[in-house]
């Protein structure tokens, strides 16, 4: 009986060592060894659900083998810069990767090809429902268990450089603002018709 006690404390002092380990991941712990690149200019304007990203990564080369030995999948993900965090704590920085809300906007999810290290690519269609921001384009390495161990962005630490913008859907469509124009004119024009009409009459 007291053995088993025994046992049992100690599995349960051994989960509280543990289990915190799972899903604490902290940005500052993963290495810089992808290199991202994406198809908008620095300060291009792109329409979401509308305009396409070419988002392109690779290990760096200067790297030495095998860097890249446990990557298993890549995930791209689109990212606010830090301009558009300010007075924002929705899209707050965080360096627990699991509380963190800097990329909140997931691009795709690839298998990582270790015979193709050097440049593999994608296209992705700015979904409808990302919100008018400037962004950045950031890479995640996971490895078999599915946890981020490196990464990769378009833009340098401080999230400044090579930037660029999405507009987001207005909710209006060129067709009603088109209807509501010619309403209008239908209105002001069958005003002075009436009135026209009346003062005719008057006389």
């Amino acid at each position: 009986m007291a053995t088993a006690r025994a046992l049992l404390v100690a599995s349960l002092v051994l989960s509280c060592f543990l289990f915190p380990c799972y899903g604490t991941v902290l940005f500052s712990s993963l290495q810089r060894t992808l290199e991202v690149t994406a198809s908008p200019t620095s300060q291009q304007v792109l329409k979401a659900g509308v305009d396409k990203i070419t988002v392109t990564w690779g290990v760096n080369q200067t790297l030495p083998a095998g860097t890249d030995s446990s990557y298993k999948t890549i995930k791209v993900k689109l990212c606010y810069a830090r301009i558009s965090q300010v007075d924002r704590p929705w899209r707050k920085t965080v360096d627990l990767l699991k509380k963190d809300r800097t990329c909140q906007h997931k691009v795709a999810a690839r298998p990582y090809n270790p015979a193709n290290r050097t440049s593999q690519s994608l296209d992705w269609t700015v979904a409808r429902d990302v919100p008018t921001a400037t962004y950045f384009i950031r890479a995640y390495a996971y490895d078999a268990d599915d946890k981020e161990v490196a990464f990769g962005q378009t833009t340098d630490a401080n999230k400044t450089t090579n930037l660029f913008q999405v507009q987001a859907i207005s909710g209006r469509h060129a067709t009603i603002d088109i209807c509501s124009i010619c309403f209008s004119v239908f209105s002001v024009v069958s005003l002075f018709g009436f009135f026209y009409n009346e003062k005719r009459k008057a006389h």
